[in-house]
């Protein structure tokens, strides 16, 4: 879903103007600069991903209503919309294929190989 339609849908249910939610949303979407399909929602839609949002806007913002409401439940409202549910992190890592390159120092630079462990 598009950050503004997630903007839309938080006015709706917390009052004010879609307008001051939409710094929030976008903010879960920023990943689409990179990865422009589902894929993009590992990085900030997950519960670890609200807990990272609150810290980037603090526990409440204050819409132009001037209702404080809780950045958590923005945070939850949006990964709800997008996923269904709130995963969790490893959730999303567990569904990461691994490759050889992922865990194999074989494939380091012949200056980046150590004698220490991997």
């Amino acid at each position: 879903m598009h950050p503004h339609y997630h903007a839309v849908s938080s006015a709706r249910r917390h009052g004010g103007k879609p307008e001051d939610y939409l710094p929030l949303h976008n903010w879960f979407d920023a990943s689409k600069e990179f990865m422009c399909d589902f894929r993009h929602r590992a990085l900030r839609h997950h519960a670890q991903g609200i807990f990272e949002c609150e810290r980037a806007f603090g526990t409440s913002i204050v819409n132009s209503d001037g209702k404080h409401v809780p950045t958590r439940i923005l945070g939850e409202q949006h990964v709800w919309e997008d996923c269904g549910r709130i995963p969790t992190l490893a959730d999303w890592l567990r569904a990461i294929l691994g490759e050889k390159w992922m865990f194999s120092r074989s494939n380091a630079a012949p200056d980046q190989v150590t004698d220490e462990p991997a």
